[in-house]
């Protein structure tokens, strides 16, 4: 099972905080989720809420979103934590500089001549 408190690798962008925000709450089963969820208008299975507790969504519907923040009297950034943007190197050719040779800037186009046959 994938640790939440790990800071998020490249191909998740966002850390899911809702099992720390529940336990600031006093909510330390997924299941303690389900009555307040309904009383908001959220009808979610229990195995929907588990997944929505464990695991990092995928895609969310705001209704739930926002039932979340109700309920636990948070808000979004409570919820959810985006890192930082990391620059990105930019990609470099593999194996080392050529030294034999002209450089590129020195390489000049030759001019193409043009011969008729003689007739």
């Amino acid at each position: 099972m994938e640790d939440l408190m790990t800071p998020p690798s490249d191909d998740t962008p966002i850390t899911w905080r809702l099992r720390q925000v529940m336990a600031a709450a006093g909510m330390f089963q997924t299941t303690d989720l389900i009555e307040p969820l309904r009383s908001q208008g959220v009808q979610l299975s229990r195995e929907q809420v588990f997944r929505l507790v464990t695991k990092t969504p995928e895609r969310l519907n705001v209704e739930v979103f926002a039932a979340l923040c109700r309920i636990l009297d948070c808000t979004p950034n409570d919820l959810i934590e985006i890192p930082p943007a990391q620059a990105k190197r930019a990609r470099r050719a593999g194996g080392s500089p050529r030294t034999e040779g002209p450089a590129i800037g020195s390489l000049r186009p030759i001019p193409a001549k043009i011969h008729r046959p003689t007739e």
